[in-house]
């Protein structure tokens, strides 16, 4: 046999090259994902992900597969309905994965603290994540007083008045107004 062949078709080396490289100091991660970072000295950021996701559809569903349809319609994103509120947990996560290319994710996030039940009807969610409470506010009462004074004001000129004298001055360009 040739030597050269021999060399090549060595099970040992086979068996090495089969397992692959793995590089010393990787930070691993749940799940099997091993993060190899560029510097040595490197230090993650402490993150604390958003408890609940805006989920809006971007694109139709029509010629896409009816398992994706499902999805959507589980999550409650038909065709009339195009924004919902997700919980952010492993199961969402898996699904809302599945139809990426369909929806815009978008976390929410509480700049002036989460809402308590009473601030329920006051919430307002905007396009980029930020849920605020808004709640209507009441007029001082120097604007009510003068308010009340411009409505009661005898030099006050109603709808009514201004229509007749609109038709009074169409009739008469010349004549004038009242």
């Amino acid at each position: 046999m040739n030597k050269c062949f021999l060399k090549i078709w060595n099970p040992t080396i086979n068996i090495v090259r089969q397992r692959g490289y793995k590089a010393p100091g990787g930070i691993k991660y749940p799940g099997g994902i091993v993060y190899y970072p560029r510097n040595p000295d490197y230090k993650e950021p402490d993150y604390t992900p958003s408890k609940l996701f805006r989920v809006e559809r971007i694109k139709s569903t029509k010629h896409y597969p009816s398992w994706q349809k499902k999805i959507l319609e589980e999550f409650k994103i038909h065709e009339e309905v195009k924004v919902t509120i997700v919980k952010n947990i492993p199961e969402n996560n898996m699904r809302l994965w599945k139809v990426k290319h369909l929806i815009k994710v978008t976390p929410i996030t509480f700049p002036y603290g989460e809402p308590s039940t009473d601030d329920i009807n006051y919430t307002i969610l905007k396009e980029n994540g930020q849920c605020l409470v808004k709640k209507s506010l009441e007029p001082q009462p120097k604007q009510i007083e003068a308010l009340e004074a411009f409505q009661s004001n005898d030099k006050k000129m109603d709808s009514t008045t201004i229509k007749k004298d609109s038709r009074y001055k169409w009739n008469n360009p010349y004549g004038g107004g009242f």
